[in-house]
């Protein structure tokens, strides 16, 4: 019998012949410790004039978690950060009880990249919002592949990013056919997503866009990665109290996220513009609740 929950990723155009395959959250898991949403965009070649452009909105309760593997974004927030993110290097913005950002890649370019949030704790929740880009992180090499720790700690290694539950983050790729074989926390759930080339898992082939989950319990896992294989392996102790999501909130309560998706829609200060405040805001989708 199979060890491995697979979830095929969902697809949605975004214009401009991006492409997003989301892998969290999904009906079958809503999350991976406190990974709670994993999109992941291109690669697409925009044509000249063309790009992603994403205007003013808000988040609260999470971190946003950009990685980069072609293309340059450049980031602005309601806390007066600018910052240009480029591969190699991590942007963690901390919303807590909320922060506003815009998100531009540069016309005309290639651009990759994989979105992640992670769902603040409920002593966390309220923290003061906080922007973070990190440029130097912990990477090895293991047979012909490549590991950089994105986040968390994998044996005695941490990454620089301030997190707030404990978790994993890896990208693993490799220029040649090769085998890893990776030391798990037995109390983690996994989640692997091959974002080129396949991935061969207790001998079961998990294809690009495909979410493997993994229950608590493994000590270990062999990864047959195919010639130019780029993957995610996100880790994590399961949440005690289920994350209530909508749009861009993140919460324990409907009545919390109902509260913030209203100040939004009135400009409350909670949400501060980003910079001049000329950048296009966007709306709110309908909440699925009743008003609170």
């Amino acid at each position: 019998m199979s060890t491995i929950v697979r979830i095929a990723a969902r697809s949605a155009d975004l214009g401009e012949g991006l492409l997003v395959r989301r892998a969290l959250p999904s009906r079958r898991q809503r999350m991976v410790g406190a990974w709670c949403f994993l999109d992941h965009a291109g690669p697409v070649d925009f044509a000249p004039g063309q790009g992603m452009h994403v205007g003013a909105h808000p988040h609260t309760g999470l971190q946003t978690f950009t990685w980069l593997i072609e293309g340059e974004v450049l980031h602005r927030d309601s806390l007066g950060n600018e910052q240009l993110i480029r591969p190699g290097a991590v942007n963690l913005m901390t919303a807590g009880r909320g922060i506003v950002h815009t998100e531009d890649s540069a016309d005309g370019q290639r651009l990759h990249l994989a979105q992640l949030w992670i769902a603040l704790p409920p002593e966390a929740q309220d923290c003061t919002a906080d922007f973070a880009h990190y440029t130097d992180l912990p990477h090895w090499q293991q047979g012909h592949a490549q590991l950089t720790l994105l986040a968390g700690t994998y044996g005695e290694r941490s990454a620089p990013a301030h997190v707030y539950s404990p978790l994993v983050g890896l990208d693993i790729r490799c220029e040649a056919a090769t085998t890893v074989d990776l030391l798990l926390d037995t109390e983690f759930e996994y989640g692997l997503l091959p974002m080129s080339g396949d991935v061969t898992v207790d001998e079961e082939c998990v294809q690009v866009d495909e979410f493997a989950y993994f229950k608590p319990g493994r000590a270990h896992l062999r990864l047959s990665l195919a010639a130019g294989a780029k993957i995610l392996l996100l880790g994590g102790r399961p949440f005690e109290q289920p994350v209530l999501m909508w749009w861009n909130f993140v919460g324990f309560s409907k009545a919390a996220i109902a509260e913030a998706q209203r100040q939004w829609e009135s400009s409350d200060p909670r949400f501060a513009p980003v910079g001049a405040g000329s950048a296009p805001r966007l709306a709110a989708p309908p909440l699925p609740w009743r008003d609170y």
